[in-house]
């Protein structure tokens, strides 16, 4: 049997490896960050994603998975590596290949047989050439190293679904035993597959998040004509989605997106093009247009009070998406730093993302794990992430918790119909506001 080692194990390298694990392979995870190993290795899954704990622990049990920092032991046994090791976005826009660089120099310098390399970190095009020769300068001479790109559709929230039913794995490969050779590793998965050449995988990972970005950038984009016009955005998505060339996916209109793929993604396809001389207008707008759209609420409160110092706000989801902790890029944070410049009292909900929100703000703001109580006394509401808690909430419960009912909704979370028979003076996106004073509407 093939032993398979992932370095990396952030949320691309632990889906990876646990997901092979779970179909039979012994995998070994390997990495230098000694905190995250150890609860590894006690089966504590250092990340929030839904399944993957127990997908873990049983993996453990049935001994197909292990972790270690041991690099020399792990590298020296491999037959094929998967490196999934975090490629953040440095301050100019463009991807931090530190961190993969450093692993394919470890590689290189402990590998005692021929063995295959598989980039699963989203990289720029030509990083798989860039590692190639980090391997080839630092690796025996003898040893025949081949390096395959494999780029990761992973949806933060669905990443074990997303992998055993995902539309299709991408292999890109210079050679056909290697590009066979991985194709043989997903044999089990039953999903189509496309081989590719190593620079058009590179490609596809960054256009297919570049376009997904510009679908959520162009329904908010009219989400903002549709205010103005009196139209309401989710009837128009639906009607658009009903044409099978656009479809219904990605137009869902709000505060814009965020996380670790989209904004970063976008961002470094954008510096990296303008690297060879070229300009993406589209999607710089794409990218504008976005950081307009998350501080949206903001715009609006302030609209609505005029001066917000001491205004008490809860801000109701903090992660960037739901079913995740995950914060990066979240429009939370954009919204909570705009509202502390202010001197507004924040209160922050969010079912799992808690933690990570007091790593970024401590004491500035206060946190609350309950809907309710975070709504307790409040002069507005504003729902930024679409929790079932929050979607699924007794409006009845903001009539009589709040000090005035009030709701800017970033999500579209509730009926327009349902509201209409409350009391809560309603905002959302590209849809009518309801219960409101004409003038303040006007106004916003």
């Amino acid at each position: 049997m093939k032993q398979i080692i992932v370095a990396g194990t952030g949320y691309v390298g632990l889906a990876t490896g646990v997901s092979f694990a779970t179909i039979g392979f012994k995998v070994t995870c390997v990495d230098i960050d000694k905190n995250k190993i150890n609860l590894l290795q006690k089966g504590i899954c250092p990340i929030y994603e839904p399944g993957l704990q127990e997908a873990l622990l049983e993996s453990i049990m049935q001994e197909r998975i292990d972790f270690t920092t041991n690099l020399n032991q792990a590298y020296r046994k491999a037959d094929v590596i998967f490196i999934a090791v975090g490629t953040p976005e440095l301050p100019d826009g463009t991807a931090n290949l530190t961190y993969l660089k450093e692993v394919a120099k470890d590689i290189a310098m402990n590998a005692s047989k021929d063995l295959v390399v598989v980039i699963k970190s989203t990289v720029p095009v030509g990083t798989n050439e860039v590692v190639k020769q980090i391997l080839k300068e630092f690796a025996h001479p003898k040893l025949k190293i081949d390096v395959v790109s494999n780029p990761e559709f992973l949806r933060e929230g669905s990443a074990l679904h997303d992998i055993f039913h995902g539309d299709r794995i991408v292999i890109g490969a210079d050679h056909p035993q290697s590009a066979s050779y991985v194709s043989e590793l997903y044999k089990s998965f039953n999903l189509p597959i496309f081989v590719t050449s190593v620079r058009s995988a590179e490609m596809i990972k960054y256009a297919s998040n570049a376009f997904l970005a510009t679908k959520i950038s162009f329904i908010n984009e009219i989400s903002s004509i549709c205010e103005a016009v009196g139209a309401d955005v989710e009837q128009v998505a639906h009607g658009m989605g009903l044409d099978r060339r656009i479809g219904s996916q990605f137009l869902n209109a709000g505060i814009g997106f965020g996380g670790s793929c989209f904004p970063k993604d976008t961002s470094a396809l954008v510096k990296s093009s303008a690297l060879k001389g070229l300009e993406l207008k589209l999607l710089k707008s794409v990218i504008d247009i976005n950081d307009y759209q998350q501080l949206k609420l903001y715009e609006l409160a302030k609209l609505y009070f005029g001066s917000l110092k001491d205004k008490r706000i809860a801000i109701l989801g903090a992660s960037f998406k739901p079913n995740t902790n995950d914060i990066r890029h979240a429009p939370s944070i954009a919204l909570i730093k705009e509202f502390l410049k202010v001197g507004a009292i924040i209160t922050v909900y969010d079912p799992i993302a808690l933690p990570e929100v007091n790593r970024e703000f401590g004491d500035s703001v206060k946190y609350s794990n309950d809907l309710y109580e975070a709504i307790s006394n409040q002069d507005a509401g504003l729902i930024v992430t679409e929790w079932n808690e929050i979607v699924q909430a007794e409006l009845s419960q903001f009539e009589t918790r709040m000090k005035q009912p009030l709701i800017f909704d970033g999500r579209n979370c509730f009926n327009l119909e349902e509201v209409q028979n409350t009391n809560i003076q309603y905002y959302s996106i590209g849809r009518k506001p309801v219960n409101v004073n004409l003038q303040i509407a006007q106004k916003l």
